[in-house]
């Protein structure tokens, strides 16, 4: 078995920080600019600089009636370390 694909990824710092992305989109409504509407977006995106959150924002800058009021962002990991714990418990067998 060949791993001179991996060998990219020896070193952990070298490892894309793939995260799951959320995106809580406030926005004016183009009827009633005095109402804001909420949107919500989801993907898989790269941190810290977030390119794919940043084409979707300039899309709807570009292309969508209702302008953004605000933006606000969480991500989560997709990988991280093992989160291991012991047991409260005690089992018996036989």
């Amino acid at each position: 078995m060949e791993l001179a694909g991996l060998e990219r990824f020896a070193n952990p710092a070298a490892v894309p920080d793939w995260r799951l992305t959320t995106a809580e989109i406030l926005y004016h409504m183009p009827d009633h600019p005095g109402l804001l509407q909420t949107f919500i977006w989801q993907k898989h995106d790269l941190a810290p600089s977030f390119p794919a959150l940043g084409k979707f924002l300039a899309f709807w800058q570009r292309e969508i009636e209702g302008p953004l009021h605000s933006v606000r962002v969480a991500s989560a990991a997709l990988i991280k370390p093992a989160e291991l714990r012991y047991a409260g418990g005690q089992f018996i067998l036989h």
